[in-house]
């Protein structure tokens, strides 16, 4: 099942964000991630529209809305390639038109995921916050 999350799903949100991040972003050092936890808690996630992915009363996954941008998609790394990250994507695809995004270069994973759904690479750019090379990606609905 997938809902709107609620206040007493944040403390499972971040650590499906931390542990996704974690194993996802290697290449970045986890302190960094460690010190965004305040925002997300206090910026990212009261500004978002985040939906979450629950299987048998536990938490799988998340996915975060900021208009129509897909501001954050994560599932915990042992409920992986089990389908709840591609539900979690059709899900977000059926509140939008079209949806923007951005991923790390180096983020080979989920690239290739996002291709594969339809997304396309718009420009390649830095990130600001932790230096790393990133794809701005796009995906639009089929006209009917």
């Amino acid at each position: 099942m997938i809902r709107r999350a609620v206040e007493t799903d944040v403390e499972a949100i971040i650590e499906i964000w931390l542990s996704g991040s974690r194993l996802a972003h290697s290449f970045i050092p986890y302190d960094f991630w460690l010190s965004r936890v305040a925002d997300m808690k206090a910026i990212y996630l009261p500004n978002s529209e985040t939906y979450v992915r629950e299987v048998e009363n536990q938490l799988c996954g998340f996915v975060s809305l900021v208009d129509d941008h897909l501001a954050a998609l994560f599932v915990y790394p042992s409920l992986q390639s089990r389908g709840h990250g591609r539900q979690l994507l059709a899900f977000a695809q059926t509140k939008r038109k079209s949806l923007s995004l951005c991923v790390y270069t180096q983020n080979l994973r989920a690239v290739r995921f996002y291709e594969d759904s339809g997304f396309r690479v718009l420009e390649e750019r830095q990130e600001i916050h932790a230096k790393q090379p990133e794809l701005v990606m796009e995906w639009k609905a089929a006209d009917p």
